[in-house]
C-alpha cells in the first residue's frame, strides 16, 4: 500500500489581483486632460515614438500603488505615466499598476493642470510620487500665468530619494522646455499645448497624421516604381515585337527575293530548252 507523505508542502493557489476602477473625472479635469493628451493624439504619438509595446508602458488613468493593499483615499491615477521595461498586460489584468508587481515604479509620471487639481498637484501628488520612487514627476499648466501650478511647466528629478527641481528653460516666443532623461524627449510649453521633441531632430515627435502621410507617400512611391517598371516591361515587349515583325519582314523579302531568283533561273531554263528563235535566223 502506497503510503502518502504528511510533511509534503501543500501549494496554495494564488489569488488573482485586480484593483477597483479610478473614480470618474470631473468634467473641468476630463477637458485639460483631453485637450493637452488625447485631442491630437499625444499620448498615442508618444506610445509609438518609444515602440517595444510588450515591454514599454503607456498608460492614463490608471491607478499607480505601492501594492494591492492601498488606500484608494490616498492612491493616485496620473494623467500621463510611462514605465519602461515592465508587463502591460499585466496592467490590463490587473487594472492598475502595482508596483511589487510590475518589480518598479514608474519612470516618468505627468500631471495636466486643472482648477480643482492644481494644488494637489503641488502638494500630495508630489508627495505620493516620492514615496513610491517615481524617477521624474512633471506637472504642465495650460494658462499663460500658470496659475492653477504656480508655473506653466515644472518637473521634479528623483535624488537619492527626494526630488530635485529640474531646470527649464525659457524659448523665444514665450514658450519653455525641459528635457527628459527618462524619456529622452524635450517637453515643451507651446501656446498653450503640450508638445514632445525629439533632441535628434529638434522636431516634434511624428504624429499618427504625419506617419499616415509618409505611409501614403511611400505607398503612392511604390506604386509609381511599380508602374514605371511595368511600363518599362511593355516598352521591352513592344520592342521585342517591333524586332520579331522586323525579323520577318526581312525573311518575307529574303524568300521573296530567292523565289524571284529561281522563278528567273527556270525562264532563263526553259528558253534555253527551246532552242533559238526561228525568226531571229
Amino acid at each position: 500500500m502506497k503510503i502518502l507523505s504528511t510533511t509534503a508542502p501543500v501549494l496554495a493557489s494564488r489569488r488573482p489581483i485586480r484593483l477597483p476602477d479610478p473614480p470618474e473625472r470631473p468634467p473641468e479635469e476630463l477637458s485639460t486632460q483631453y485637450r493637452q493628451l488625447f485631442h491630437d493624439g499625444l499620448s498615442s504619438d508618444l506610445r509609438r515614438y518609444l515602440g517595444t509595446p510588450e515591454t514599454t508602458l503607456v498608460t492614463a488613468d490608471d491607478w499607480v500603488v505601492l501594492n494591492e493593499e492601498f488606500d484608494k483615499k490616498v492612491g493616485r491615477y496620473p494623467d500621463l505615466m510611462v514605465a519602461f521595461d515592465v508587463d502591460p498586460q499585466l496592467k490590463a489584468d490587473q487594472n492598475g499598476y502595482i508596483i511589487s508587481e510590475q518589480g518598479k515604479p514608474p519612470d516618468f509620471v505627468l500631471e495636466v493642470a486643472s482648477e480643482s487639481t492644481g494644488a494637489n498637484d503641488v502638494g500630495v501628488k508630489r508627495g505620493y510620487y516620492i514615496s513610491l520612487g517615481v524617477a521624474e514627476y512633471w506637472r504642465f499648466d495650460q494658462t499663460e500665468d500658470g496659475r492653477h501650478h504656480g508655473e506653466r511647466m515644472a518637473a521634479d528629478i528623483l535624488v537619492e530619494g527626494n526630488y530635485e527641481a529640474a531646470r527649464i528653460k525659457s524659448l523665444p516666443g514665450g514658450g519653455l522646455k525641459g528635457y527628459s532623461k527618462a524619456l529622452d524627449l524635450y517637453l515643451h510649453w507651446q501656446d498653450g499645448q503640450l508638445m514632445f521633441y525629439d533632441p535628434k531632430t529638434g522636431r516634434p515627435i511624428p504624429s499618427g497624421e504625419a506617419e499616415r502621410s509618409r505611409a501614403n507617400a511611400a505607398e503612392a512611391d511604390r506604386e509609381a516604381e511599380h508602374a514605371a517598371r511595368v511600363a518599362a516591361e511593355a516598352d521591352r515587349e513592344a520592342e521585342h515585337a517591333a524586332r520579331v515583325v522586323a525579323e520577318a519582314d526581312r525573311e518575307a523579302e529574303h524568300a521573296a527575293r530567292v523565289a524571284a531568283e529561281a522563278r528567273v533561273r527556270e525562264l532563263e531554263g526553259l528558253l534555253r530548252s527551246q532552242g533559238p528563235d526561228p525568226q531571229s535566223r
